[in-house]
């Protein structure tokens, strides 16, 4: 299935296309549509952006009057998502639909990257990934030391969505796509009867001979489920609408679908079942230790001999497939968070007619052990049998020592994986309403030049932000101050809802900062900001900058795959030096202005610097401008008054793209020059 993978290139849309963007919704909040919306509205094709509300409440009504767009809304609610968006192609007479689930925010370019693909008349629909701008969902680990985030859905939308693509066999996600209207005419709209009206609806467009488009770049981002409850009641929904699917659709013997096509949706079905085949793993190693019941009649060398390489090469061929994106060790915590679920899927599928389920995003509750009590079962089931197991052993010998031993290694292995998910589990903390961007911005808080004071904003949302500053602020109370944006500078007035102790880095890392880079006041004091807007309306700017795009992806260097064995191996040998995943930079960033030096007028700007070793690499500068490369740069770094000064040459450029404006991040050479006495310009 994923021998070779498709990279289709897009070309230009034809002018003239009549597209209608779809946003159904049912139960979610004013603030996750907006953010929706208002990316929807801005995207550059020309279209009409419509919100389906199932839920047919007046604030939706409200909130698509302030946005300028379509309002559409039903009193009952058949056939769940795929008759709400039924309802809407009967009032639609666009030639092509978008969809997004109520949470996807889309890029700018999102239908000038997709509506290409149509050219050829065959094609139905073209999907893109489902990407998430939530990185601490459960669904996402991020490593402590590297700069790798493991995704749980990373597998399939870099590798087996673009495999079965290769053989028409990419199907609609329910998000994320644009559609022919014309090709679901022909079979009857959205297919209904299932919980999965996006796996259904493509087996049928297939069925009719169309062609499907799986593009890969990321052209949208939603809200990934936080809790683990969300996150196994969505992947039962689509478990159960999977069996649904089979049954009504045949599959493996249906007409109108190629072999190909056959074997890759049979794939996608057949994945539910490996819920029995965990729990048969799970379970093994503790009946043999309690009963001394062997489920293999010869365990000896030959067997271990034929064995161990055997599941090795297993390992090995699945992270070479998986093209480094598959986090053996992280899977198998996942199939062990959801084999209960698998399992539960493939019976209840098959049962009475089902309801669908929206799944909660945004939980603030802490998740409760009732949650992970098959995990429970399987920790407390291999400690009593490695406990008993062993104590049997030593006082009968009833199983030889390779099978003894070979059994506590095993039933070993799944102590820490069943470990490992209850503790990731109940140990997640849920603290905000709407998550943090970790995207750094120099901003002033106060209102006179006399009293401004110069610092860094974090952890950012439309909510509120942690504000980093050498000099104090009204530690509670109101504040009112400005932050950067590639769009311009956004007034905000907040409530100084906390006042954090300042923090001292460790005698090692000030000896490292002395060193290497300027010399920084070592007080550092940190405040919670809760933005007051007047209107939502003023948060717009903000919101714009903040979703629809990989900005928090690009900024902090932050990356999905890893090296493969293989390609480990041929770095290796082709230039004795290995790739490898970056490592965290430990450095912190600082508000700074810079200008360039060889300017006539040299005109400051503000930016944000990285604080980290000079000597080693070079800085990165995040601008709100285009630099040329080779220009030279002076840099004053701040706190209230300037601190230090250092110079530089611009090496390297990159341009990244928000849904309002363009940001750059630059590579700057710095020499540190010392105190700078010089007053602020």
């Amino acid at each position: 299935m994923v021998s070779r993978l498709t990279s289709p290139v897009a070309t230009l849309p034809p002018k003239g296309l009549t597209v209608d963007v779809f946003v159904p919704t049912y139960n979610e909040s004013v603030n996750l549509l907006r953010h929706t919306l208002l990316a929807a509205t801005r995207m550059e094709y020309p279209h009409h952006t419509w919100l389906l509300d199932d839920g047919n409440r007046p604030e939706m009504a409200a909130l698509a009057k302030e946005l300028d767009c379509r309002y559409l809304a039903r009193t009952e609610n058949t056939d769940a998502k795929a008759g709400n968006l039924n309802h809407a192609l009967a009032q639609s007479h666009a030639d092509f639909v978008a969809v997004f689930d109520a949470d996807h925010v889309p890029h700018k370019d999102f239908l000038n990257k997709t509506l290409g693909f149509f050219h050829n008349e065959k094609v139905a629909f073209v999907q893109t990934p489902q990407d998430f701008y939530n990185l601490d969902s459960y669904q996402h680990r991020r490593h402590k030391r590297l700069s790798y985030i493991w995704t749980e859905q990373s597998l399939f939308f870099r590798v087996i969505q673009r495999g079965k693509d290769r053989w028409n066999a990419a199907y609609f996600c329910g998000s994320c796509a644009v559609l022919r209207r014309s090709a679901l005419d022909s079979i009857g709209g959205f297919a209904t009867g299932t919980v999965t009206e996006d796996l259904h609806t493509s087996i049928r467009l297939h069925k009719k001979g169309y062609q499907a488009v799986y593009y890969p770049e990321s052209l949208a981002f939603g809200l990934a489920p936080d809790s683990v409850r969300a996150f196994l009641l969505q992947r039962l929904r689509w478990g159960q609408g999977a069996m649904q699917v089979w049954r009504k659709e045949g599959i493996l013997f249906a007409r109108g679908l190629t072999l190909p096509q056959r074997l890759n949706y049979l794939a996608s079905v057949l994945t539910y079942f490996d819920g029995w085949q965990k729990t048969v793993f799970y379970i093994a190693p503790a009946v043999v230790l309690l009963t001394g019941v062997m489920p293999i009649n010869a365990l000896g060398p030959d067997f271990l001999l034929h064995f161990i390489p055997f599941y090795l090469l297993c390992f090995w061929a699945y992270e070479e497939a998986g093209r480094g994106y598959g986090g053996t060790v992280l899977t198998e915590q996942y199939n062990m968070a959801r084999f209960a679920t698998f399992a539960r899927a493939t019976i209840g599928g098959f049962g009475p007619h089902l309801k669908f389920s929206v799944t909660q995003k945004v939980s603030l509750e802490q998740d409760k052990p009732r949650t992970v009590v098959p995990q429970l079962l399987v920790l407390v089931l291999s400690i009593l049998a490695i406990a008993v197991g062993s104590w049997l052993w030593l006082s009968q010998q009833y199983l030889t020592p390779g099978a003894f031993w070979a059994n506590i290694v095993w039933a070993s292995i799944n102590l820490g994986l069943a470990g490992s998910v209850v503790r990731f589990t109940l140990l997640r903390k849920h603290r905000r309403r709407e998550y943090r961007f970790p995207i750094p911005l120099p901003a002033f808080i106060g209102k006179s030049e006399e009293d401004k004071v110069l610092g860094l904003v974090e952890d950012i949302s439309a909510d509120g932000c942690r504000f980093i500053s050498e000099n104090p602020v009204a530690a509670k109370g109101t504040v009112s101050g400005e932050i950067f944006l590639p769009s311009g500078r956004m007034p905000f007035t907040a409530s100084s809802s906390r006042h954090l102790e300042p923090a001292l880095p460790s005698r090692d890392s000030r000896d490292e900062v002395m060193e290497t880079g300027p010399r920084i006041s070592r007080r550092k004091l940190e405040y919670g900001l809760a933005f007051r807007w007047k209107s939502a309306h003023d948060a717009i700017q903000l919101e714009n900058f903040l979703y629809g795009s990989d900005l928090q992806w690009r900024i902090l260097e932050l990356q999905e795959g890893v090296t493969t064995p293989v390609a480990w191996a041929a770095g290796l040998f082709a230039r004795g030096k290995i790739a490898k995943v970056p490592k965290i930079s430990s450095a912190e960033w600082l508000p700074v202005v810079y200008h360039q030096t060889r300017k006539d007028e040299p005109q400051d700007k503000f930016g944000v610097l990285s604080r980290s070793d000079w000597t080693q690499k070079p800085a990165r500068l995040i601008m709100f401008e285009s630099v040329p490369k080779g220009s030279h740069l002076e840099i004053y770094i701040f706190g209230n008054m300037p601190q230090d000064r250092v110079q530089g040459e611009l090496v390297e450029l990159q341009k990244l793209q928000t849904t309002i404006a363009e940001i750059y991040v630059a590579k700057i050479m710095l020499h540190h020059q010392g105190p700078d006495e010089v007053s602020r310009r």
